[in-house]
């Protein structure tokens, strides 16, 4: 076998992290054929190489399968990866050693008095192997490949779909466009998918953790938004009108560490909600004020949907914009000037419903098509953009919060009462003792955000209308397919390596996990599954 061995393993890792394929550059387009050349090396798919495919995700990217057909069973494991990364700007001079994980572990060395001590340590143990992506997540894929090779050599009694993925980092836009791949491929071969099985790393649950943790789902991420729409006047004049900073201040205040948004399942608690970002919508500077703002608001979730969390977030827009008036009002009064009236709270779909009523159909269509035209911006840019041109031709409803959805929405998913995870998971706890002496430890949703977000998704929820409803560019620039994810009923886990700091400079794979218990542990629950299979 090519990559059944530690040594083996490094050098495929290090030669796929060596592909740069940070999100959204040529080298990310690239990486499917190169991928797709690593997969042809072994001889089972030089045999089957219509057992590869492609799938469109979108900006010439591509997500690839290879599947590996047992020939006794229907029974699938479908090995989940990403291979896009983040961008490497933390790393300054060292940019041009970011995708050489050997060089620029030894280049580290040579700096290692500027680094953090808990780094230091590590540099020093000689246990870990530092650069872009080898955390985050390309030995997930290396694993997995490893496995494929094995169970094609070694012929085994169960089927595998390996699927790795562009675009996780941004929007997953990867692993969206793969959903009906998922379903063509089960409905071509007569598959049965039995367990989603992601390979993303072991993530610490706080600075300087160091426990080793395998995963039985994922936390959702989702991005409650808000347009605030005042009125302009002439700095000289601030109470003729009201800025939308103003305003914003008021639900940012009540949307920070907010707990009310916070859930709390199997004794693991989601992190507060804060705002990413908030953008003055005014191009430019003069002396009339800002009166059109707009805060993207981040809130995690384990067992609420989209329509949960926009009756919480609206419910507090509500009141902070009745404490924004009330407040106002009193200024004015104090100074003698009449208020120019309460602010109006809508959601996205009331202001696109009155929008519609007034301009008709086709020239709001046209409206939105302009501003998603537009290639320097983003889906969350857009999404800004579209309701705030939607309230400069309906001005008449200012001052007004109007509350919108932003992309990405990642649907939390958990299979921790699932029998089958439960064994596996005890399974994995006890090799991963017996035979290297680790304590692992079982999370019910991976904090990290995953692309296990969008398989085995709640076949009864309808929750997800509210996202479609609310956001902006929902159809055009971006959608999920909800409908397509609910005929994904499948449990899900999480197994891969241990490291730290991903998205820094110091991302760093534990080696003797990546190399040797983790890809002995992953061989030992696959095998645990070839008596189900005959069963």
């Amino acid at each position: 076998m090519k990559w059944n061995t530690p040594e083996s393993l490094e050098d495929l890792l290090c030669e796929v992290v060596g592909w740069d394929s940070r999100t959204g550059t040529e080298g990310e387009i690239e990486f499917a054929t190169r991928i797709l050349k690593k997969i042809l090396e072994m001889h089972y798919f030089q045999e089957n190489s219509s057992h590869i495919h492609f799938h469109d995700a979108g900006k010439g990217r591509n997500a690839v399968t290879a599947y590996y057909d047992s020939g006794v069973t229907n029974k699938t494991i479908v090995l989940i990866s990403h291979f896009d990364t983040v961008h490497i700007e933390e790393f300054g001079g060292l940019e041009e050693l970011a995708f050489n994980p050997s060089a620029l572990t030894e280049e580290l060395k040579k700096r290692i008095t500027d680094l953090p001590e808990d780094v230091q340590a590590d540099l020093k143990s000689n246990d870990y192997l530092f650069g872009r992506g080898t955390m985050d997540m390309k030995m997930g894929l290396v694993l997995h490949l490893h496995l494929l090779e094995k169970a094609s050599i070694e012929k085994w009694p169960i089927n595998l779909l390996l699927l790795t993925v562009p675009d996780e980092e941004v929007n997953s836009s990867g692993m969206r466009a793969s959903v009906k791949g998922l379903l063509e491929l089960r409905a071509e071969y007569g598959l049965q998918y039995e367990l989603f099985l992601n390979g993303e790393p072991s993530f610490s649950q706080k600075p300087q953790d160091t426990n080793y943790y395998i995963y039985s789902g994922s936390i959702g991420k989702i991005m409650p938004s808000a347009l605030f729409y005042g009125r302009e006047t002439h700095a000289g004049e601030p109470l003729s009108g009201i800025t939308g900073h103003y305003m914003a201040s008021y639900l940012t205040k009540a949307m920070e560490f907010n707990p009310h948004f916070v859930e709390e399942e199997y004794g693991e608690k989601t992190p507060l909600p804060v705002c990413l970002q908030e953008i003055d919508l005014k191009e430019d500077y003069s002396v009339q004020t800002s009166h059109h703002t707009a805060a993207l608001y981040n809130v995690f979730l384990m067992r609420q949907n989209a329509d949960d969390i926009m009756t919480i977030f609206k419910h507090t827009a509500v009141n902070a914009m009745a404490e924004c008036t009330n407040d106002y009002k009193a200024i004015c009064e104090r100074e003698g000037v009449t208020p120019i009236g309460d602010i109006r709270v809508l959601e996205y779909t009331e202001l696109l419903e009155y929008a519609i009523k007034k301009l008709g159909a086709t020239e709001v269509e046209g409206i939105i098509k302009n501003a998603e035209a537009d290639d320097s911006f983003d889906e969350r840019k857009m999404s800004m953009q579209i309701t705030d041109d939607l309230m400069r031709i309906c001005q008449e409803l200012a001052p007004a919060t109007i509350l919108f959805y932003a992309p990405p929405y990642y649907p939390a998913v958990n299979s921790s009462n699932n029998e089958l995870v439960r064994d596996k998971i005890a399974l994995t706890k006890r090799v991963l003792k017996e035979e290297f002496n680790v304590n692992a430890t079982q999370v019910h949703y991976f904090n990290g955000i995953s692309d296990l977000s969008y398989v085995n998704y709640d076949s009864a929820d309808t929750g997800w209308q509210s996202f479609k409803n609310n956001t902006p560019v929902w159809g055009d620039t971006y959608s999920i397919p909800f409908t397509e994810m609910q005929q994904l009923q499948s449990p899900v886990m999480n197994i891969g390596p241990f490291g730290k700091d991903a998205h820094k400079l110091t991302e760093r794979l534990h080696k003797e996990s990546a190399f040797k218990y983790t890809p002995f542990v992953l061989t030992k629950v696959i095998e645990s599954m070839f008596a189900e299979v005959k069963a």
